[in-house]
């Protein structure tokens, strides 16, 4: 048992997901599986991470060393092979700007012959074969880790398999288990608010074998929520918010039987990227104490995306996905009242609901010296439209953490948010009498709330005396990932002091 009672500042570590940054992206999570456990390695902790070998990941590029070959995966079928054979391939970062240490789960059928990280019928088969996969490589590995960060519900599995299939392993089953919510509305390839009488999964029976269509109704989030030892999610306020019948996706009642071992720790920003003064994308770099050399690149941005340089034009900013969650569809009623009359400029960065983006090509095409967009990923756009605007806009229905905003107050544009999850976390509402706050914040998620608050940034925007010290309020807000991996450090005692106890319990 001396083995899993370590010391705080020396924790060995698997971060377990589907995506890691620069291997896989297509969200927030990639960006935080590449952070997060570096950030833990800068503080004296062994953090690794373990995803898919997709298509993508090339041996030479990233060169990949082979850690172990021809692992037998059981797959738990009733009829057809009872094992899938899986190889190990290693990536060993060595500057200090490299990921963590990541093992690639590789297997021809299921990851090799994939382009995407996500979207095809099999995916929970996909998970599953990754969750297994991890585990059964950890028992012949000669490094295991103390605590095991399972990511979303993709690897809910992991935590169930974790404890029941490994339960009696004499070294697997020690190790502990936290489980971390980044969406809580993703729980599995359906729609966990449709489910028939007779497909709903109350997560105590075994999970299904492979090729069993039963497999693709397991709600991983469920079953990664009630097997965890430790609970975490992305911020404070969306911790809160996911035991309400309002944000909890039907399993607030879980979640509130769950709550002494539910945290919210805020997600960091990795400040090596997210640097106005040394970032390569943009036209004119900047801090805090040389602010007026930031103008420039607005008439970039403009000039970027066919608009008017005016250096009067409040410029606002929108960049991520486009979708129900990120409430920009609130924008589309109040369109005419803020393109019309008013001096406001609006690019938008992004892509997703198909029926958005046609609003929006259709917004481009009405007010062609007002409103530009680039509906497509780009991961160096973001760059320029927060050095260049003077606002952007985030209002989400709800946002477990948020990432834009805390990138957008970095680089000096004030972020106008809905007060909701992280985004509550992360700006406080600007106060002129008091001359406070780092943003603007509304409550409702209706279309006259967010008009109010953007009109209310564009008059405090006419003062630009004390909208500069507004700016510097924002760019000065500490958002490092250093902060948030000492949180992380306290919860994964608690997580192998509560694995320990329950040892202690079944002896």
């Amino acid at each position: 048992m001396g083995l899993f009672k370590p010391k705080r500042e020396h924790l060995k570590v698997l971060f377990v997901g589907t995506e890691c940054v620069p291997f896989a992206r297509v969200g927030g999570l990639g960006s935080i599986m590449y952070s997060l456990p570096r950030a833990l390695r800068n503080i004296g902790h062994d953090a690794r991470v373990m995803i898919p070998r997709y298509l993508d990941i090339n041996d030479g590029a990233f060169h990949l060393s082979t850690e172990y070959e021809g692992l037998k995966v059981p797959t738990d079928n009733e009829d057809g092979p009872e094992f899938l054979i899986c190889n190990i391939k290693k990536y060993n970062g060595q500057g200090a700007k490299d990921p963590a240490p990541i093992y690639f789960l590789e297997n021809q059928e299921y990851y090799e012959q994939r382009a995407n990280v996500y979207g095809y019928a099999d995916d929970p088969v996909r998970w599953a074969l990754l969750s297994r996969g991890v585990l059964e490589f950890l028992t012949h590995s000669s490094w295991v880790p103390q605590v095991i960060v399972a990511n979303d519900w993709q690897t809910g599995f992991l935590i169930n398999y974790l404890k029941t299939t490994y339960r009696d392993h004499p070294i697997i089953s020690k190790i502990a288990c936290v489980f971390v919510i980044h969406n809580l509305f993703h729980q599995g390839m359906f729609d966990h608010k449709f489910v028939q009488e007779m497909d709903f999964d109350d997560g105590h029976s075994p999970i299904p074998g492979f090729n069993q269509p039963r497999l693709l109704r397991v709600n991983g989030m469920r079953r990664g929520i009630m097997h965890a030892d430790m609970i975490s999610t992305v911020s404070p306020t969306y911790a809160r918010e996911i035991m309400t019948e309002e944000y909890g996706e039907l399993l607030h009642d879980l979640l509130k039987e769950r709550r002494a071992l539910l945290y919210g720790i805020l997600n960091g920003l990795d400040y090596d990227v997210w640097d106005p003064a040394t970032d390569p994308y943009i036209a004119s770099n900047f801090s805090v104490a040389s602010l007026g050399n930031r103008g420039k690149n607005k008439t970039v941005l403009q000039e970027r995306f066919g608009l008017p340089a005016d250096p009067k034009a409040f410029v606002l900013g929108g960049v991520g996905r486009l979708d129900n969650q990120k409430g920009v569809d609130l924008l589309f009623p109040i369109a005419e009242a803020l393109f019309k009359d008013l001096p406001i400029q609006l690019i938008i960065v992004g892509e997703g609901d198909t029926g958005i983006m046609a609003n929006f090509y259709k917004l481009e095409k009405e007010y062609p010296d007002k409103v530009a967009t680039h509906l497509k990923f780009d991961g160096i756009l973001p760059h320029l439209v927060f050095a260049g605007a003077d606002a952007v806009v985030v209002p989400s229905r709800f946002e477990p953490s948020g990432l834009t905003q805390m990138e957008a107050m970095r680089f000096g544009a004030v972020p106008i948010i809905r007060k909701t999850g992280g985004l509550a976390d992360t700006v406080q509402d600007y106060c002129p009498q008091k001359n406070i706050g780092t943003g603007f914040t509304f409550t409702k998620s209706d279309p006259l709330f967010l008009m109010t608050a953007i009109v209310r940034a564009l008059e405090s925007y006419r003062h630009q005396d004390q909208w500069h010290l507004l700016q510097k309020r924002a760019m000065q807000q500490d958002f490092s990932w250093e902060h948030s991996a000492k949180e992380y450090v306290d919860l994964f005692a608690r997580a192998i002091d509560m694995r320990s106890r329950s040892e202690s319990a079944m002896l």
